[in-house]
């Protein structure tokens, strides 16, 4: 498991997958998490960073939250939003991430072709392994990775979760906008294409 900044609110969300917990640290969000239950996850969240603020009433913190969880219920309708976020990986996950956040909403990519494309081909292996480390869910879409073969594996907050996100995503008649890393302009340290990135 990572370390990750020290969050400073967090808020919780039901959502139809399960529950919805999103935290941020004073520099951006640093931990987005699925699960079957809030409860569940406010236990696994106070078991990793003890007593952090719960917030209702942050404008800014509500506004991402609730695009996240358009991201989770429409995706096709989720319009850009910049995020700034807070996360730390190795030199390797923060390239892994960063191509991972250019699959498009409704498009999947497989291990072996993700390690092609951090110039790696042999890697895929350590791919799937910073997939899985990811603490972004949603924002860094992990769950478009599938196997070489298109099944659908490994996803670290459930593989049902994975499946039904997939197949919101590849919805045809709810498609608004054209986006790349979920349509949002994703606030890191150094930058590609249109999008600012930034691993800390």
């Amino acid at each position: 498991m990572l370390k990750i900044s020290s969050p400073k609110i967090f808020c919780l969300k039901n959502v139809s997958i399960g529950g919805l917990l999103v935290a941020k640290s004073q520099k951006g969000i640093c931990n987005i998490a699925l699960g079957n239950t809030t409860e569940q996850l406010l236990q696994e969240f106070t078991d990793r960073f003890g007593n952090v603020k719960h917030v209702d009433d942050d404008n800014k913190f509500k506004r991402e939250v609730a695009h996240i969880v358009t991201m989770i219920e429409t995706p096709k309708l989720a319009r850009k939003y910049d995020f700034s976020l807070d996360i730390n990986g190795t030199v390797f996950q923060q390239k892994v991430w960063t191509v991972l956040c250019e699959v498009p909403c409704g498009e999947t990519i497989s291990y072996e072709v993700l390690a092609q494309r951090i110039g790696m081909p042999n890697a895929f292996r350590a791919v799937a392994n910073a997939c899985a480390r990811n603490e972004l869910a949603l924002i860094i879409p992990c769950h478009r990775v599938v196997r070489k073969d298109g099944f659908i594996s490994g996803y670290r907050w459930g593989v049902w979760r994975k499946q039904i996100l997939l197949q919101r995503e590849k919805k045809k008649n709810l498609t608004l906008f054209d986006w790349h890393c979920n349509g949002y302009s994703c606030t890191f340290h150094f930058f590609r294409n249109n999008f600012k990135f930034s691993f800390v």
